[in-house]
């Protein structure tokens, strides 16, 4: 295996940051992520997906009402035994699950689905144990501006001409 393919073959580690970011958009990334199907040799009956671990996950966006509208609910398979909870108090007990259930559904149904969501890690905060293991890091690491009085000096000692 040369080192031009290597990566295609192996299991990449991919941090994202889901801060500020659209649940589904993002839901949707990672499950092609968890499948591995931006590789070049992806087929869909081999799991070569990668890894995926998810900072930040109760700061992602919902759009429109769905953070007011939404309900999730599941069935004991007893009569009577459906349970429906509002979007609020759902977040408020499992704050990584909503996106958690969003990538559940957008797996196949098949029996590579529990293969490959056991390779997701998610978050709430920024911290996870997994640093040593990224390859690929989807996260905004853009420096803070620099203050006025940081940049004012900055200027000065730049257009006074030194003395030697």
């Amino acid at each position: 295996m040369s080192l031009k393919n290597g990566l295609a073959h192996a299991r990449v580690w991919h941090l994202v940051d889901a801060k500020d970011k659209v649940l589904g958009k993002l839901a949707q990334r990672i499950s092609i992520a968890l499948r591995g199907k931006y590789k070049p040799n992806y087929h869909p009956a081999a799991d070569m997906g990668d890894y995926v671990v998810v900072i930040n996950a109760k700061d992602s966006v919902w759009t429109g009402n769905k953070a007011k509208q939404k309900e999730y609910f599941w069935h004991s398979g007893y009569p009577g035994g459906q349970t429906v909870i509002k979007h609020d108090k759902f977040i408020e007990t499992h704050p990584t699950a909503p996106l958690k259930k969003a990538i559940w559904g957008m797996m196949p149904k098949s029996r590579l689905r529990h293969a490959q969501i056991e390779r997701l890690k998610i978050f709430t905060g920024p911290d996870h144990p997994y640093a040593a293991n990224i390859l690929k890091s989807y996260v905004d690491e853009t420096p803070a501006a620099p203050s006025a009085s940081t940049s004012a000096s900055a200027s000065t000692s730049a257009s006074t001409p030194t003395k030697q």
